[in-house]
Order: structure tokens, then sequence, then C-alpha cells
């Protein structure tokens, strides 16, 4: 079996579980899968120097040019003014700001069980009203040239184009005789699909994205091999819309066929192991355009199987749910081609129902709606295949396990009283994924206080054979097969790019081999220190965060912290490669936080459950608190901490600005869900409610009025202390978190906030173009991005010279 992926993230990993595709996770944040490779990314878009294996979206091309300020809007201007800082000595680009006049609608007020909320700045949800359109220019002309005229952008922007500029590599992973691998060289915009004949012989080009469009935004999204590697399906994205054509070429001449699969979005794709043909889900044809910047629900997916050779016309339905319209589901054919694996969810929590087929007793073949036999018929626990022996089926499950288990169940025997525990929960640790390899083997990862752990089980027993070596880090790559003797898996950590290792179990007294290791030439490992410690929240729990710094810093109060976080979805945020933070870290004499706040996956459900529904504001009290720590610590002071968050991480920081903007001295939020009442009603937003809650429920709304980010915005003219500077991204073709979200918070802001007279800093907004929620990104845009924002944390901030210690050091401390 190819390792899809198993968690309800990264994060950022093509083809992947539904729950991490919906969650408003970005691209380079949720765990995706390509063929063959099991990839792990990160709750942030910008996980290291990992490309292509990524979500996207469509097109909404905003016109760049400054448009004639119309009777609605009047457009902002800057006046740049110089002034020296008195603790840094530098020149800070510091101005006087005149934000646009976006017209507010008085007279829409929404009522919620009795509570009546005005929303003047609804019209900014139709993205292609001429409105929205002169609102997005003028706020780009307002922040473009900031963002331009910063002391170290030019710097900034060489440099990291240069430590950029290093070769990536997926794991290997094999189908029929032959492997595949992903490669970048450095600065392609889109990863290359290589295929070569052995481990050892040369490799030549499968398939190059890049070639299919000048600017590099058309991406890869999923793709996937059939089982004796006679055909390829491959699915692209246009400028980083969730939406996917799906095509198909012969594997062996290259030769493109004419099928064409359209309307695909959070889909599986699933081969069955002859070849006819290949399962997978896209939604009904819906009014008006479907090209990622629409705000439509996406309802009533179904799942069709596609014989090669026909006409997406002729697709025969498999699965539909007519009285779920919000249900997903997503095939997984069994490594011995035998069963089709059925899961259905009904939002991003971790539960789904369970449903298989038995393809082997379809006399006619695949002909019409399946015979589904519900193994599993609610909502209450998470099963995840791992592999079969026969009747016999292994699945993860969190089933009277928040933290995990292996159990079998016999499907001849379904009854829930003889299924069977194979690996029982861990104490204390989280069972992150399980894959089959060698036929009698389990490969297991385990999450130990946010860093992986890896071991191999015999499958028949459950019992434990030995730990594979792996230094402090993250595993984001795995390349297994039932079948396969071999297999690879890739690390990383926050100072380490990515060392790929390869281990025989056919070998006897086999070990792990490095198979390829990547440097970075002017990174030197041995320049920074990791230390991982655990600080109180609010309520007394301990929180764990990593820190990454020179060695040999001084606690002296002196530092600029860049503090990123998520808190959402289960969703994990481990120790990941990133060549910006690094860049932060040595030339700006930074320090990387990364807490790991709750509403994450660190501890599993129950540290993932502290941070939902009514009590989201968990998350921001550990957040919150995280910063009180570095500055306690002496580490630094409020005014030198820049936060960071993307999409559930983008509501953490509005809120956390809201509650406490003494607390940082600068924000950057990216594609964040701020609006908390109205963010089910456009396009995936309604699979958020598991975590969120719904405005449309009376208690509910109570939670959500208390954090919302728009509607936790300080009255106009009401008095209070200024905010951090703030820079809000996000893009013309998210259609995850449509950019509605930001367009209200920043005119609202602008609005209240920016007239006070007391608020010199920046309220800054930037919409990209032929861009989405983050997946898929060209190379080009992402060093961009990355030099926008730093550029912008690093305003008032002092270039240093780099500190030089001859080892690296790991710390834990409690």
């Amino acid at each position: 079996m190819v390792c899809d992926p198993v968690s309800a993230h990264l994060a950022l990993l093509l083809v992947t579980s539904l729950p991490s595709v919906l969650c408003g996770k970005r691209g380079r944040e949720t765990e995706e899968e390509k063929e063959g490779e099991r990839v792990r990314t990160h709750a942030t878009k910008r996980t290291g120097d990992w490309f292509g294996f990524t979500f996207t979206l469509y097109s909404w091309q905003l016109v760049r040019r400054a448009r004639k300020p119309t009777q609605h809007t009047q457009k902002g201007t800057v006046n740049p003014r110089e002034q020296t800082d008195t603790n840094t000595g530098t020149k800070p680009v510091n101005m006087a700001f005149k934000y646009p006049e976006a017209r507010r609608d008085e007279n829409k007020v929404d009522d919620y069980h009795g509570v009546k909320v005005p929303d003047p700045y609804w019209w900014l949800e139709d993205p292609d009203s001429e409105e929205t359109k002169a609102f997005v220019d003028e706020q780009n002309s307002l922040t473009m040239p900031y963002l331009e005229q910063c002391e170290v952008r030019a710097q900034f922007h060489q440099r990291l184009t240069e430590l950029y500029n290093y070769p990536k590599y997926s794991c290997p992973y094999k189908r029929g005789h032959r492997y595949f691998y992903f490669h970048n060289e450095g600065l392609q915009n889109q990863d290359v699909l290589y295929v070569q004949d052995s481990l050892d012989s040369p490799a030549s080009v499968f398939f190059d994205p890049n070639i299919l469009s000048e600017d590099g935004t058309v991406a890869l999204k999923m793709c996937r091999l059939s089982e004796e590697c006679e055909y390829f399906a491959y699915g692209l994205s246009s400028a980083g819309s969730d939406w996917v054509t799906v095509r198909f070429m012969k594997a062996n001449d290259l030769t493109p066929l004419p099928d064409v699969l359209e309307r695909v979005k959070f889909s599986c794709l699933a081969w069955t192991h002859d070849a006819k043909g290949i399962f997978y889900n896209c939604y009904p044809i819906q009014d008006g355009k479907v090209d990622g910047t629409e705000t439509t629900c996406n309802l009533n997916q179904k799942l069709f199987y596609h014989v090669v050779g026909t006409s997406q016309s002729e697709d025969i339905l498999v699965a539909e749910f007519p009285d779920h319209p919000k249900w997903h589901s997503s095939v997984t054919v069994s490594d011995d081609g035998r069963y089709a694996v059925l899961s259905i969810t009904e939002g991003c929590e971790p539960v789904n129902q369970l449903w298989y087929c038995d393809l082997q007793e379809l006399p006619d073949g695949i002909s019409g709606l399946l015979p589904w036999v519900k193994l599993v018929e609610t909502f209450e626990a998470q099963y995840t295949y791992v592999t079969n022996e026969g009747t016999v089926v292994t699945f993860r499950t969190n089933l009277d396990a928040p933290r995990y288990r292996v159990i079998n169940v016999d499907l001849q025997k379904p009854g829930r009283e003889n299924w069977s525990s194979l690996i029982p929960q861990d104490e204390k640790d989280v069972l992150g994924f399980v894959q089959c390899v060698n036929q009698h083997h389990l490969l297991v990862n385990y999450v130990h206080d946010v860093k992986d752990i890896l071991q191999l089980y015999e499958l028949g027993s459950g019992a434990w054979i030995r730990d594979l070596p792996l230094d402090v880090g993250t595993v984001v790559g795995l390349s297994c097969k039932k079948k396969h003797s071999d297999f690879f898996y890739k690390f990383t950590s926050f100072t380490t790019p990515g060392i790929i290792y390869h281990y025989d179990l056919s070998q006897t007294n086999a070990e792990p081999t490095i198979f390829r290791q990547v440097e970075v030439k002017g990174v030197q490992a041995s320049d920074y220190q990791t230390s991982q410690v655990f600080y109180p929240s609010k309520d007394g729990t301990k929180i764990p965060m990593f820190l990454v710094h020179a060695v040999g810093i001084q606690k002296d109060g002196s530092h600029p912290v860049f503090l990123y976080g998520y808190g959402g979805f289960e969703n994990s945020i481990q120790p990941y490669y990133n060549t910006a933070n690094l860049l932060f870290v040595r030339h700006l004499g930074g320090i990387l936080a990364v807490a790991n706040i709750r509403g994450g996956g660190e501890y599993g459900q129950t540290w993932h459950k502290a941070g939902t529904l009514g009590h989201k504001q968990n998350c921001f009290d550990d957040f919150q608190c995280a910063a009180e720590y570095l500055v306690r610590e002496g580490y630094t002071k409020p005014g030198r901490i820049a936060i960071n968050g993307a999409s559930n991480g983008g509501l953490l920081v509005g809120a956390c600005v809201n509650q406490r903007p003494d607390l940082f001295g600068c924000a950057v939020a990216e594609v964040g869900v701020m609006d908390m009442l109205k963010f089910h009603k456009f396009t995936i937003g309604h699979a958020w409610t598991t975590d969120y809650g719904c405005a449309d429920d009376p208690e509910q709304f109570k939670w959500l009025i208390k954090y919302s980010p728009l509607h936790n915005l300080p009255g106009a003219g009401s008095e209070g202390p200024p905010y951090p500077a703030m820079l809000l991204l996000t893009a013309d073709h998210d259609d995850r978190v449509v950019p509605l979200h930001t367009l209200k918070y920043a005119a609202t802001l602008q609005r209240t906030v920016g007239r006070r007279p007391n608020q010199t800093q920046p309220l800054l907004l930037r919409v990209d173009t032929r861009s989405g929620h983050g997946a898929g990104k060209p190379t080009a845009k992402a060093i961009l991005e990355d030099t926008h924002i730093f550029s912008f944390v690093a305003v008032p901030r002092q270039k240093t010279q780099p500190v030089s210690r001859p080892s690296t050091v790991f710390v834990t401390r409690h």
C-alpha cells in the first residue's frame, strides 16, 4: 500500500484525509500526499523550503494599477518621515497613514437570537463587484510602497533567494519496476517528478509542471500511478485554487490520454488493481463561476468511478449522500486489491463512518452504486485503514483511545465485541502514522512531546521489534509498500533541511542508511541552539514551546522574537526547516518561538478538544502566555515580539491582538478566519463548525461573539492602547478561507484603530493575485511573500552579526 496520510492535517499533503483538507489549513500546513510518499507539513505556509506537495486554487484577476477613487472610497495616502530609533540607531519606516475610506452600510444589521450585530462591510463579500475591486486596489497601493521601501528588504530578498537555492528531494517510491521521486533544483517554481530504472541508474523527467505556465501558478496538486505503473493520473490546479482538473497519460511512453475529470475538489484518487479505472470525488455543476474566486458553499460531493478511455459523462456513480449534503468521502483500495474502504466525514473532527465493498463479489464489475457494507455507521471515532490479511483488517483509531491505538477487525465477525487491540494506546505519546512494509511489519510513528519517534512492530502479534535512529525533529516523508521489503523516510528539524534514510528489511542485520542528505551553503546547524521549554498558561496547564536562536545569546531583553502558533483541528506543529526563519535568527539577531498551544494534536484528542468550541479561549490564553514567558525570562520585551499565524492561526493572531495589543510589537495574520459569525456560509467553511461551533446555534453564538476578530475590534472613537504594526495577507484565489474575512477585518480595523491619535504603527492589507490558501505557491512568490513579511517585521530592528559557536545544543526544560 502507498502510504496515505493518516492524521487530520499537514498539513499542508496531497490525496489526503478529508478532515485535513477541509479545515482551512494552508497548503504547506496540512498533511498531504502525492503518489508514493506520505508528506507531513505544518500549519504554516512557510513550513520550510519544501515545494510541490500542496493544495491550490483558481482565478480572480485583480488589476494592479491604482484605480481612480470612486464615490464610495477615498484613496489612502502615505507620507514618509524618517525618524531614528533610539534603541537601535536604525531608521525605521515611520509614516502617517490616511487609509482608504470604505463605504459603510449602516442599514445592514443581522439578528442573532435577538442580538443585533451590524455588518456594514457586507458588500466586501462579493469579490466581483467593482466596489470590492477598487477597495483591494487601493489597499495594495497603500501597502506595497511601504513594503518596498523597508530598509532591509533588498538585502533580505537577495539573501533569501540565495539560501532557497539548494536541491530538494522527496523520498523515492517504487511502482512496477521503476522508482519515482520529486526534485527541485533550487529555485524552480514547482517540483519536478523524475523516474529511474533503479536507485543507481540515471533519472529522467517524468512530469514537469513548470512548463504548464509562465508564472509557475499551475501546480501539480495530486497524482497517482496505477498499481503496476500502467497509467498516471494527475490533478492540476491554477492560481492556488482548491479546484482540480484531473488528466491521464500512459506511464511507459508518456502518451497523453483524452480523459479529463472536472469539478474535482477535496478528492481521493484510488486505482483499482486491474488498472481499468480510478475512484475520485467531484461536485455537481453549480451556477456561476467555478474558478477559485467564488464563495459558494461546497455541498453534495459524490464519489465516482472513472473507466480509462471513457468520457467523464460516462463515469459510474458509486456513492452519494443526498440526505447529507455536507458529507465528504474518500476511498482506499486495500493492499490486496480486494476491498474498497470508504471513509465518510461530516466536518474536520477526527471521526468518520467506515463502509466497505468486496470488489471480488461484483459479478459485473463496477457498474453502479456499490453494495456498501456499513462497518461503522456513527461519527464517534476515527478509523484509518492500515492493511489487511484476508478478511482481517488493521486500523489506526482513537476509539476509546484519545492518543490513538491499532486494532484488528475481522469482516467475517464484524461485531464490536470481536474487535481486538493490536497496539494499545501509549501512556503519554500520541500514535501518529502506521504503515505496513515487508508483508508482516508495521512502521509506527509516535509523537513524544512534539518530537517524532519511529519504531518497527510485528504485524501478526503487535510486538515491538526496534526503534529506528532519529534525531530531535520530524519525519516529513515516508515511502513504503506492503509488498516491498525496503522503505524510505525523510527527517527534518529547525536546522536540518532534509535527510532521507533507506532501510531494507530483507538484508540480514540491516540498519537504516543515509540515502540522500541535503546541505545548504552558508547555513551551519552548529550556529544555532534549539531548546524546548514548558511554560504555564493562564489555567496552569504546561504548554510546550520550541525556541531557536544563535548559540550563546544573552537574556537581556534585547532580542526580536518571531512567535508562531496555530492551535486547531488536531494539527501538531512539529520542528520544520524554514529558510526565512533562519535568516531572521541569523541576520536580525532574532529568536524563533513556536508555541504548541491547545487545539492542536500534540498530545492527542484531549489536547485538541481543550482548544475547541467553548474552550477556544484556551488557545488565545496559551499564545499570550507564551509571549509573557519570553518577556519574563528575559529573552525579549513586548515591543520586540512579532506574532504570526495562518488560516486558523490568522484567527489566533487577530483575537490575541484584540485582547492584548500591548503585548506585541508586530502582528502578521495570513489568510485568517476573521468573521466567526458567518464563516460557515462560504465554500468549505461549514466543515469547520466541529472545531468552532456555529453562530446559528444560540449557545455557540455566545462563544463566537466573544472572540471573533472582526466583532471585537474597538468601536470608532473609543480610547485604548495602540495596536502593534499589523500586516494582513490574503489572496484573490483563496477558496478555502475566502478573502472577505481579511477584507472586512481590515476595513473595520483601519476605521476604528487606524483613526486613533495614538496609533502610529501601520495597519496594512495586501491581497496577492493568482494565489490561494498557500498550496502550490510558486517558489518566486513564496520568496517574495517571506521577504515582505520579514521586512515588515524588521522595520524597527537593526541587523546584527551572526554568532558562531562550535556545536548544536538541544535543551529540554520543564
